[in-house]
């Protein structure tokens, strides 16, 4: 059972005592017990809300996330392509910066093979966009 229905049910029960409490002093002690819990009551509640609220905008937000990363690499993609299909028409200093900023965007540790995979890339495919360069 929930916190904040337990101090409800405690709270009903001071606010039964206070209505069948025969002196003054017993009621107002009850009836202030009875408000402590509901106030304890309502605060669970608030917690136990936000938390579901919390909890559930989570999921929310890594799936909006993978929504936004699945686009980004797709926009990524079509980029690439095409700087691929122009790449013999661009200036030589141009591939070469090209080629360095993509070749260090990998870890340290994979700059190397990174850079080793992307000039095999260009060179099998450096013919593919402009035949006249054979």
């Amino acid at each position: 059972m929930f916190k904040f229905l337990q101090y409800r049910a405690r709270a009903a029960a001071y606010g039964e005592l206070a209505r069948s409490s025969p002196g003054k002093d017993d009621t107002r002690k009850f009836e202030k017990l009875q408000d402590s819990l509901a106030s304890r009551a309502d605060n669970e509640q608030v917690l136990a809300d936000q938390y579901v609220d919390a909890v559930n905008a989570g999921g929310t937000e890594r799936l909006r996330g993978a929504a936004l990363a699945a686009e980004e690499e797709r926009v990524l993609r079509c980029l690439g392509a095409a700087v691929i299909m122009q790449w013999n028409s661009l200036p030589t200093t141009l591939q070469r910066e090209i080629f360095d900023t993509a070749g260090s965007v990998g870890t340290l540790l994979d700059t190397a093979a990174l850079r080793g995979q992307i000039a095999r890339f260009l060179h099998k495919h450096r013919h593919d966009t402009d035949p006249s360069r054979i």
